[in-house]
């Protein structure tokens, strides 16, 4: 558990025992002392639960030190496990993360240690516990604010500003008698229970009526002015985020309740003082009065009230009717009681780093730096060591890697006290571990928190292997071990013992280390046999790891395997692996753009900055290609261009269509055709393949015609249609029963809400197929339906976007034909958005009339 939190249970534990000595106080001093000394009061419990002040000697510290000093010398060491003798070299090699361990071995066949896998995630949790308190503070305020929130928004949709000037003359007055200079908002909700004060900055007394006596009136106002003058909302919102703190601790809710009726009685009492005591009789009437409105609403914590509930009326009106001006001797009592509780916040105190560092063995992972020592020691690799005194223990500084090579050695004895003083790299000689089976470390090493780096054994006929090698009733902790490399060493033991920090402790014990072993290096083989593994159990978290790690040339060659398969899902995370200037992005590129397949293009486009865009939207518009133009406007943001774009396009096309017609004889005119000044009945425009381009009927005409093309495509003429041919095509489109070519997609919502895309089903399109749209809502703004390619919904097809014109029905109503050059055959998903706004009661259908339908 950190320090931090450490300190914030140290202040909650301090803050109760004030809380518990307020209320016992209370009940032998309650209506002796001053109301509002009894409700201010509570500010000192609520800083020391919030401010980690206190005296450098304090009843918390000692508490503190005395519990990490029982741990520290009665913590049960956990049951030895053993490994079977002649274990394989995978079964002993070196756990990473958190070392956590204390042995007893008492032969030398119990001498190994290992990994403790539910130790050390108890450990992992206890020491980030502190997020369980910070995500459940967080959360419990956060709903505090919602609801003051919504509460707000509640009283402010039912206010009603008052117009009677008398009134406002009234609150005027009493606001400047009050010392009051910022305006005063005035207003009635029939749905309060009782008067209140809302807003922090723009304050405003929110009545149940306005018919309100006028002496009620007065009382009502300078009660409610007197809350806003003492800032008592203020007060309120502190004891609330005290609350959410220390949401754990149950005195700390008492405590809030407790302030809350004191807010009240000493508002009572501030309002007595100021008009004087025979005003007590009608300023009690008018709390009855006040608790007998009609409204329906709760308070919120939000807001400060007049009454605020029946059960604390009696009591009120009790202290009203007994009200009297405090003498001096209670005025002197009161300093004095005051004084004490200050006295006793700080005497009691939090726990502090100073009191961890008076136990050099307790759990304590900060940094300790003498404010002496000379942290040249560690770039000259003196073998010296200078010592500490420290709470009368006299520690040896390690500097550096021959200090650390020098414990067991000379002078320095396997049972003194080492402390680490800076990060030490090791040279690449093969490390001896400190302690053997003769002369065990008996002492204790205290890593401060810094680094070990590089330490390597690779001797295959070591038996011990670790930064300690035998230690007995010693202390080893805080170190942390990185990029060591100890997995050759043993490799001809029949019995060997390995632990990164200890391998053998007889009673010792090993906590708050960390151990991080060196990454082996993986080769290029190993790389491509594990992502196709990844790939081949379908794992795309892995596979994205893996894949940077490739050679180009293997890149390449699950590109075009993923391009293949038409992997959508893999080809992007494997496009997003690649070097920023691998020259596979404009291959893959110009491969997606020549087979017109865009959502691979799209995907490529995601890593292109906006210069590249910019050149594949040139060739896009040179080459015509409506799809990539697109896709390519829509990734620039400019997407209204396209759609201007588009929009003269089709302008130009039925223009080309139109004079088409005309060259054979055949005008328009809006939507009626006209051939030899006659109107047309049923226009029927055939391509060479027989199937529908146009179909145009209007009931009004007098001929049938159809347009004649050839084999290129060309309109060589016109042709009245025959009797038998407008028969077969008026039979095929008026039985029911035959739905051959003809897919009917109905339409009924009752609501779409704003932004939601519906899928409306899957449809394959062909050549001269017709589409047609006939969709209407009750309710809305904006409503748009469209097809797209599976993948690709961000590029739009046989798009309708409708905007309600004032006075006017929402409806998309629109026919289109598939063909080029904008479109081409294809599976397309049909879909019906609210872009704008939710939409109601949407009604109609989408019907899609096959070419071999006629």
């Amino acid at each position: 558990m950190n320090a931090v939190l450490k300190i914030f249970l140290s202040m909650s534990f301090s803050g109760s025992l004030l809380i518990l000595a307020l209320l016992f106080g209370k009940q032998f001093l309650k209506n002796k002392i001053s109301r509002q000394w009894q409700y201010y009061i509570w500010l000192v419990v609520v800083l020391r639960l919030l401010l980690p002040f206190g005296t450098e000697v304090s009843l918390m510290g000692k508490a503190y030190q005395a519990v990490d000093q029982a741990i520290s010398q009665t913590a049960p060491l956990p049951p030895q496990q053993q490994p079977p003798l002649n274990a394989p070299e995978s079964n002993l090699a070196p756990a990473v993360g958190a070392e956590h361990h204390n042995e007893t071995v008492n032969s030398p066949a119990d001498d190994v240690t290992t990994a403790h896998p539910l130790q050390d995630i108890g450990v992992l949790l206890i020491s980030q516990i502190w997020l369980v308190w910070l995500v459940a503070a967080l959360g419990l305020l956060i709903r505090k604010i919602t609801i003051y929130q919504g509460f707000m928004r509640y009283i402010k949709a039912g206010l009603t500003p008052v117009s009677d000037i008398e009134r406002l003359d009234e609150l005027s007055i009493v606001a400047e008698q009050s010392g009051i200079k910022k305006p005063i908002e005035l207003c009635v909700n029939p749905l309060v229970s009782s008067p209140l004060l809302i807003g922090f900055f723009r304050p405003c007394i929110v009545l149940p009526s306005a018919d309100i006596p006028e002496k009620d009136f007065r009382y009502i106002i300078l009660h409610e002015l007197t809350h806003y003058k003492r800032r008592d909302m203020f007060y309120k919102w502190l004891v609330q985020i005290t609350v959410c703190l220390h949401w754990f601790n149950p005195l700390v809710y008492l405590m809030s309740r407790e302030i809350t009726k004191a807010c009240e009685f000493s508002c009572d009492e501030a309002v007595l003082a100021k008009m004087g005591c025979n005003h007590a009789q009608d300023y009690g009437k008018t709390l009855l009065d006040a608790m007998a409105a009609v409204g329906r609403y709760k308070e919120n914590l939000g807001a400060v009230t007049l009454s605020e509930n029946k059960q604390l009326l009696r009591e009120r009106i009790g202290a009203i009717m007994s009200f009297k001006k405090t003498s001096k001797a209670i005025r002197l009592l009161t300093g004095m009681l005051t004084l004490c509780i200050i006295f006793s916040a700080a005497f009691v105190g939090i726990y502090s780093t100073a009191a961890a560092a008076d136990v050099p063995n307790s759990i304590n992972t900060e940094k300790f730096v003498p404010p002496m020592f000379d942290n040249s020691q560690a770039a000259d690799n003196s073998l010296e060591m200078e010592t500490l005194e420290f709470k009368g223990t006299s520690y040896y500084l390690v500097c550096n890697e021959a200090q650390l090579r020098a414990i067991g050695t000379g002078k320095y004895g396997m049972n003194l006290n080492y402390m680490q003083q800076a990060d030490i790299s090791l040279s690449a000689g093969d490390w001896v571990p400190i302690g053997t089976w003769d002369v065990p470390f008996t002492g204790t090493y205290n890593g401060n928190g810094f680094e070990i780096t590089g330490l390597t054994m690779t001797d295959p006929d070591a038996e011990i292997i670790g930064l300690f090698g035998v230690a007995k009733n010693a202390h080893i902790y805080n170190i942390t071990l990185r990029d060591y490399d100890i997995t050759s060493a043993g490799k001809n033991a029949a019995n060997k013992s390995v632990g990164a920090v200890l391998a053998i402790g007889q009673g010792s014990r090993s906590y708050d280390n960390f151990v991080y072993p060196k990454e082996a290096a993986v080769s290029i083989e190993d790389n491509s046999s594990e992502i196709e593994r990844y790939y081949n159990a379908d794992s795309l978290p892995l596979f994205e790891i893996t894949f940077p790690r490739l050679d180009e040339n293997a890149q390449r060659t699950w590109l075009e395997k993923l391009y293949a398969e038409g992997d959508f899902a893999f080809f992007s995370v494997a496009v997003r692996g690649l070097d920023a200037n691998s020259s596979l992005f404009a291959n893959f590129a110009e491969k997606a753009y020549t087979d017109e397949e865009i959502a691979f293009f799209s995907m490529l486009t995601d890593c292109m900055d906006e210069t590249e865009l910019e050149l594949w939207l040139d060739r896009a518009l040179e080459d015509g290609n409506w799809a990539f133009q697109s896709m390519l406007f829509d990734k620039l943001n400019r997407g209204e261009e396209f759609d201007e774009l588009e929009e003269k396009q089709q302008k130009e096309w039925a223009e080309a269509q139109a004079a088409e017609y005309q060259a054979v004889g055949v005008t328009m005119d809006g939507k009626d055709y006209y051939y030899q000044g006659q109107l047309v009945n049923i226009f029927l425009d055939i391509r060479p393949n027989k199937s529908v381009y146009t179909l145009n009927m209007n009931p009004k005409g007098t001929v049938n015609i159809k347009i004649v093309r050839d084999t290129e495509n060309k309109i060589t003429g016109v042709a009245y249609m025959t009797e038998a041919e407008v028969i077969e095509l008026l039979r095929d489109m008026d039985d029911p029963d035959d739905k051959t070519g003809v897919a009917i997609i109905p339409v009924d919502f009752k609501t779409v809400a704003a932004g939601e895309t519906i899928f409306l089903g899957e449809y394959t399109l062909s050549d001269g197929d017709e589409i047609l749209y006939d969709i209407s809502a009750k309710t809305g703004n904006r409503m748009k339906v469209f097809f797209a390619k599976d993948n690709q919904e961000d590029v739009a097809y046989w798009s309708v976007n409708n905007l309600r014109q004032p006075g006017e029905p929402l409806e998309c109503i629109a026919d289109f034909t598939v063909g080029p050059p904008a479109t081409k055959p294809g599976t397309y998903k049909l879909y019906l958005q609210a872009p704008d706004g939710t939409l109601g009661t949407v009604k109609g259908s989408v019907s899609i009339v096959s070419a071999d339908a006629f």
